[in-house]
């Protein structure tokens, strides 16, 4: 017997067809029958975006390509943009794709809505080829981490206010001896599995003392060491862009003295740029809609010879 489900699913298989997309995309609020979803296609990846290790086994029963939602309870719009921009930062899609996407948009209960999504440059691009192009030995996965947590702190501020704040990654006992305390370190006292930013609820207390004054210094491992710490290593000649003030001067100077990445969030509009050397090497805009990465070609901010 054909489902209401089944027939939807049919008619985003038959759109993904005629406009040539490159994937089909599930955005599931919660496990729905195999037999509703699973079709084969020879031209397009399957994704199955959710929460939880019931849609993930799912995903896994149909063949298809799973994606974790970090944040169930954000709206819809929200998701499916995570989702999507996932699916490149995996390499499942890659930027320039035609997504065609299924979710719940009106009734959370049933699948009712399909919209069609291109990767264009306006949506942006989020790739890990664009963090392994840097040389330090701070593992990949250790600076998605970060960088995903900073460009959330960056979009979302907190209490609806927005939030400057550096991170400052590797290299991080010759960073604590180039900085001091800003006042106390609330991560202080805490074990190492309490101040892992791999547990979600480690990086939601850090949304809530990005609001105060100081860097944290996260380890290669992921682990926060401390926390509202004040640059204060040996003066170095940097030429900033017009507009950037002390939080960015703090973190290209820390990265030019020590090996460590600092990954700068913007109070003013959220933009997150990331150093080494004491140069921007990267910078991603806040994620409105979507989160953007490029390489970083139109900015100056490099050491003055």
């Amino acid at each position: 017997m054909t489902t209401y489900l089944s027939s939807i699913v049919d008619s985003a298989l038959k759109l993904a067809k005629s406009i040539e997309a490159d994937a089909l995309l599930y955005l599931l609020e919660d496990v729905v029958a195999k037999e509703d979803i699973k079709r084969k296609s020879a031209t397009l990846k399957i994704i199955l975006a959710g929460f939880g290790e019931p849609i993930a086994k799912l995903a896994e029963e149909c063949g298809f390509h799973f994606l974790k939602i970090e944040n169930p309870d954000a709206p819809v719009q929200d998701r499916l943009s995570q989702a999507v921009l996932q699916s490149v930062a995996d390499e499942i899609l890659m930027p320039g794709s035609t997504v065609v996407s299924l979710y719940s948009g009106f009734d959370v209960e049933q699948t009712d809505s399909i919209s069609i999504v291109k990767l264009t440059e306006h949506l942006g691009r989020l790739t890990a080829r664009d963090l392994q192009k840097l040389e330090t030995k701070v593992p990949l996965e250790t600076l998605k981490t970060v960088v995903d947590l900073a460009v959330e702190i960056g979009r979302e501020g907190r209490e609806g206010k927005s939030v400057g704040t550096i991170f400052i990654v590797g290299d991080h006992r010759k960073v604590l001896e180039n900085s001091r305390p800003a006042g106390f370190d609330l991560v202080k006292g805490y074990t190492r599995k309490d101040r892992s930013l791999g547990d979600s609820s480690v990086k939601e207390a850090i949304k809530e003392l990005a609001q105060l004054d100081g860097a944290f210094v996260v380890s290669a491992d992921g682990t926060i060491e401390s926390s509202c710490r004040l640059v204060d290593t040996a003066p170095v000649e940097l030429t900033m862009t017009t507009g950037l003030g002390a939080r960015h001067f703090a973190g290209a100077a820390i990265s030019k003295n020590t090996k460590a990445i600092a990954i700068v969030v913007s109070e003013t509009n959220g933009t997150v740029r990331i150093y080494q050397n004491g140069e921007v090497v990267l910078r991603i805009e806040p994620m409105q809609r979507a989160m953007k990465w490029k390489s970083f070609s139109g900015e100056s901010d490099k050491q003055a010879s």
